[in-house]
């Protein structure tokens, strides 16, 4: 006698989930803050390669501000205040803001 168990399917029904608005960040321009800490910064909290952060710090300098990239609202104000704290623990202005996609 030959048994098959058939096993138990239970059928999941996708919901719509509301994602989070994505938002732009922003870098800012200053006279004070080294290039060398800038791409430091971009790097370790934006997580871009050196080539990258080092466009865009080159980009910030030479029009006041540039595109660094769009997150979650919640990811680019976590990384923004981690970027800024660690700015301001080693006195410079370094500035990011965040603009609606």
């Amino acid at each position: 006698m030959n048994l098959q168990i058939i096993p138990d399917i239970q059928i999941v029904e996708e919901t719509e989930t509301e994602l989070e608005p994505l938002y732009r960040v922003i870098i800012h321009n200053d006279t004070v803050t080294p290039m060398d800490f800038v791409v430091h910064v971009l790097k370790n909290h934006f997580y871009l390669s050196n080539t990258k952060a080092a466009d865009i710090m080159f980009t910030a300098h030479i029009y006041g501000t540039a595109y660094v990239q769009t997150l979650a609202k919640s990811e680019a104000e976590k990384r923004i205040s981690k970027a800024h704290f660690e700015a301001n623990n080693a006195g410079y202005p370094l500035k990011f803001s965040i603009e609606p996609e």
